[in-house]
């Protein structure tokens, strides 16, 4: 058996550097598409020096705060429909667990993300090695310990011939579509130094497929049987439909059959928004039209979800029985029915030719085209501009503005805040794959990490990106990494000086407005933060929008010119569009010295009632 004599770390980046996957249309991709890495001890020497050495193959992005840097890496995964992967470097100890959070995110998410933080040493010669934690009770923990309940697999590699077996299951969970998530290999800093003599064979260029799941024949039978025998079926269309790239199939079902379509945050853009048969978002933060054929529906059918609570109204919003397609079979067994664990676009091929003859009646169609037009009106009222000019814009007229000259194949990011909710229910997104929220894990700081990330997977179509001034404030450096790249995006930021969207879920919980607006806090001193001028100095192209109509002149100039450019609006934080959303349930205190809370917990405990 010829070896070749190797770091660990340079072994990994070698290795790394030959995998690729089978893309949709059956042509491969590198399956890490970089590394984005801030180098310190415990990182710098061992993997730094090996990522040097690959850096043609695989190329080395420098970020400017761990959690972010994961962000553009998961973002990239997540518009790339798991099909590449980046991986996340760091150095020991708040380097590593700066990407926790992100870990979480990805967990979450079902997204593919490969983390390697250094470690302490595995000889243990110097300990206690700075940043070390020390667990007085187990001498094997360290902080990277983390990262175990955030990892989809972890390991830490104490000994260099390690590799051989811990890479492969890597990979496999990271290509596997019910497995999919973050991996973690925690690098122990000396062993990253450390030579061994690799087998040369562990190195051959390998392409990973991933494998198409068909649908049990005997479940497939009964979930079209139970369909056909539906008066007024429904479809939920998650981001599973994304992932298997089953939006043809999805469009192809509704056509056949008439089912009328509604998605989850993960889902929107998996399906033509122009559709009549199409609903809006479902759930908390969806249109009154897909919240009211789901209420009265019969039969749902769900591709592709998780069933978190927004979108089944914290589990109130419908009683109908559930056909669940889900190549994960814990989030399919959520269903409680006709569980089909099944890749989306095999899984919607056999149910296509099973529901042949079927059709839902006239009367369900023109009760679709009732309730999409109700709902088309109320949009039109949130999204209309202001007729006072003195009067700032809600975050509804904001989308309404960008969304009128946005192009229709520009991609909207966004993630917690304000935001998720409004464009679920306002953005009528254009294109396949328009919408990029991160709403699983609901993650301020999100956002521009993940323009960036969306630009580097789609650098074609534009990049629009919505935030607050929240989560602006919690992490924007990445404006700095995007502009040293050449990126292209628009960041469009809302300023109601605070947490507005909590401001709001403060009040309808029956608490007093206390420390979310700036307003409300209890510092002495209002900050009146220049958007604009910290944007530029980060070297973005950066103005403030007075109105709507200049919010609308400055996105069509931004896209037209590209680069990184950010628009600054002054919003209203009170209003949100009350319309089409469904019951959420947040717990609101049994007792209270507020006068308001008695009657405000007895409306809490009746709508409980209706959850299933």
């Amino acid at each position: 058996m010829k070896t070749i004599r190797l770091t660990m770390a340079q072994a990994l980046t070698r290795w790394m550097a030959v995998q690729s996957v089978r893309q949709f249309d059956g042509s491969t991709a590198a399956a890490f598409a970089g590394v984005w890495g801030i180098f310190g001890h415990g990182n710098v020497a061992g993997l730094g020096e090996a990522l040097y050495a690959v850096r043609d193959q695989l190329p080395t992005y420098r970020g400017q705060n761990e959690q972010s840097m994961a962000h553009i890496a998961i973002a990239y995964a997540k518009q790339k429909a798991r099909r590449q992967m980046m991986a996340v470097t760091s150095s020991i100890g708040p380097g590593a667990t700066n990407m926790v959070t992100a870990a979480a995110l990805a967990h979450v998410n079902r997204l593919p993300v490969l983390f390697l933080p250094g470690d302490v040493f595995a000889s243990r010669r110097p300990d206690p090695v700075l940043q070390q934690i020390e667990d007085f009770a187990d001498g094997t923990t360290s902080a990277n310990d983390c990262f175990k309940p955030v990892s989809r697999y972890f390991d830490r590699i104490t000994r260099p011939e390690q590799l051989l077996k811990s890479l492969p299951k890597a990979m496999s969970v990271l290509t596997d579509p019910a497995q999919c998530g973050p991996v973690t290999l925690s690098l122990c800093q000396d062993v990253q130094a450390e030579a061994y003599d690799y087998p040369e064979s562990f190195f051959t260029p390998r392409i990973w497929e991933i494998a198409r799941i068909r649908p049990d024949s005997d479940l497939l039978k009964r979930a079209a049987e139970t369909l056909k025998a539906a008066e007024c079926p429904v479809i939920i269309a998650g981001g599973g439909v994304k992932y298997a790239e089953a939006q043809p199939q999805l469009a192809s079902l509704a056509a056949q059959t008439g089912i009328a379509v509604c998605t989850t945050q993960a889902g929107k853009s998996a399906f033509d928004e122009t559709d009549p048969l199409y609903l809006g978002g479902v759930g908390v933060t969806g249109s009154s039209a897909a919240n009211q054929m789901v209420a009265k529906a019969d039969v749902i059918l769900v591709i592709g979800s998780r069933l978190q609570d927004f979108t089944t109204g914290s589990n109130a919003l419908f009683s109908a029985q559930l056909i669940s397609i889900n190549i994960q079979p814990h989030d399919a067994m959520k269903a409680q029915h006709i569980a089909l664990v099944s890749d989306a676009q095999t899984c919607l091929k056999e149910l296509h030719t099973a529901l042949e003859g079927y059709h839902t009646s006239s009367a369900y169609t023109e009760e679709v085209s009732r309730a999409n037009q109700h709902w088309a009106d109320a949009v039109t009222a949130a999204t209309a501009q202001s007729g006072s000019v003195n009067q700032l814009p809600s975050d509804a007229q904001v989308i309404g503005a960008v969304n009128r000259v946005a192009p229709h194949d520009a991609i909207v990011v966004g993630a917690a805040g304000s935001m998720p909710g409004e464009l679920h229910k306002l953005w009528q997104s254009g294109a396949y794959d328009g919408y990029h929220m991160e709403y699983g894990f609901s993650c301020m700081g999100y956002e521009v990490a993940a323009g960036l990330g969306v630009y580097l997977a789609c650098p074609e179509r534009p990049v629009i990106i919505f935030a607050g001034d929240g989560s602006y404030l919690m992490l924007n450096a990445e404006i700095v990494t995007a502009v040293m790249m050449g990126a292209s995006f628009t960041l469009v930021i809302t300023d109601n000086r605070g947490f507005g969207c909590i401001n709001r879920l403060q009040a309808e919980t029956g608490g007093a407005a206390f420390n979310n607006l700036f307003a409300d806090s209890v510092h002495e001193v209002m900050p009146e933060v220049d958007f604009v001028a910290h944007a530029a100095s980060m070297g973005a192209h950066s103005v403030l929008a007075e109105t709507a109509d200049e919010l609308e002149q400055h996105i069509v100039s931004s896209i037209e010119a590209g680069g990184v450019n950010v628009i600054v609006i002054n919003t209203d934080p009170a209003p949100s569009t009350q319309a089409g959303g469904a019951w959420w349930d947040v717990a609101v205190p049994e007792i209270s010295e507020r006068p308001d809370m008695p009657q405000i917990y007895q409306a809490y405990s009746e709508s409980r009632k209706s959850q299933k």
